[in-house]
């Protein structure tokens, strides 16, 4: 036997050791993978929520049981509630929309007012578009708007289905959620101890700071939306809509998917401008600027009180994550960014030193 056998044979252990380990995770991820989009949801509300759950726990002296109760209906009553309502009323509306889109043969849209073309940047363009419209007879409009209408029918209705698959998919998560909430200390424990034995001392703050990104990207999200929906529902209130407290409850949801109130308050606005209402209806175009656009400078501001974090690095991540990863990326693009620019700020710092 060789002097070089015994190494030979632990490139070998190692080797397998290594490919069983990756075996092992990926069959793991294989079985949870069905699970893994509600598993990432509830770990970020309670990450976020969980300083309200220790008052609740306070406040009914110190049973978590309770405290976990009050926090599953919270979730209920925000979010399956709206969602349920919304879905209920699109099926119930199916026909009265179609019936609504037939009428078009009759519709005339009034010219734009004055004040259209001042509108910066896009208010010329904006009036002259308007204006072509409004100049057209209204079976030639109808013709216009009639395959756009179906288009967004046909759209209202697949979103429909989506939002039934994803508030069975919350339905899950709230059952996740009740149960990281009652062993929470335990589970914050593991990843603070996994986090220390890759990286030491350093990754235990990695993985607080990943915690503080979370609760601030989920105050900045959460907030906004009901920031938006807040001044959405004053502009339908104000200006007499039908039906506001349902187009309300729309508009909550649509928020929080990061859509925006724009989808509800637009057809609003044109509603209202062919009813012949057109100071109610640049009432609500007001509304309508005001809570589309405040999300773009209340949502940085709100999580950087989470993390400490260049202002055009939050924006960044919570735009990147969005279109890279979808709703879910709002908290996963800060997370990353704000983990690598630790690291990264950390290494530079630490070289200086040692210079």
């Amino acid at each position: 036997m060789t002097p070089q056998d015994p190494i030979t044979q632990d490139i070998t252990r190692t080797t397998l050791a290594i490919l069983f380990i990756i075996i092992l995770i990926t069959t793991s991820a294989w079985i949870l993978r069905p699970f893994l989009t509600a598993i990432v949801w509830a770990m970020i509300i309670v990450v976020a929520t969980w300083p309200i759950l220790l008052k609740l726990q306070k406040w009914f002296w110190g049973r978590r049981g309770l405290a976990v109760a009050v926090m599953m209906i919270i979730l209920l009553l925000v979010v399956v509630g709206p969602l349920t309502a919304a879905i209920y009323a699109i099926n119930n509306k199916t026909e009265d929309i179609a019936a609504r889109v037939k009428s078009l043969a009759g519709f005339h849209l009034p010219p734009p007012p004055e004040w259209v073309s001042s509108v910066p940047i896009v208010g010329r363009r904006l009036g002259e578009t308007w204006q072509k419209y409004a100049s057209l007879p209204p079976e030639q409009l109808a013709a216009e708007l009639v395959p756009y209408a179906s288009i967004a029918i046909n759209w209202f209705m697949g979103l429909a289905g989506s939002i039934a698959a994803m508030m069975l998919q919350f339905l899950l998560t709230v059952i996740i959620s009740a149960i990281m909430y009652t062993g929470g200390e335990n589970a914050a424990a593991g990843v603070i101890a996994f986090a220390r034995r890759l990286a030491g001392p350093r990754g235990e703050e990695v993985a607080v700071l990943a915690g503080k990104a979370i609760r601030g990207v989920a105050l900045g999200v959460v907030v906004t939306a009901l920031v938006q929906t807040a001044i959405s529902a004053a502009g339908l209130y104000i200006c007499g809509m039908p039906a506001a407290s349902l187009l309300t409850a729309v508009i909550l949801v649509l928020c929080l998917a990061q859509l925006g109130p724009i989808l509800v308050l637009l057809p609003s606005v044109v509603w209202l401008y062919w009813k012949g209402e057109p100071l109610w209806g640049t009432v609500m175009l007001v509304f309508m600027v005001v809570a589309n656009t405040i999300d773009n400078f209340l949502r940085p501001i709100l999580i950087k009180k989470g993390v400490d974090l260049p202002l055009i690095m939050i924006f960044a991540g919570v735009i990147g994550g969005l279109i890279s990863f979808g709703v879910i990326g709002l908290f996963i693009g800060p997370v990353v960014l704000a983990v690598s620019y630790t690291l990264l700020e950390s290494w530079v710092s630490g070289g200086e030193q040692q210079a």
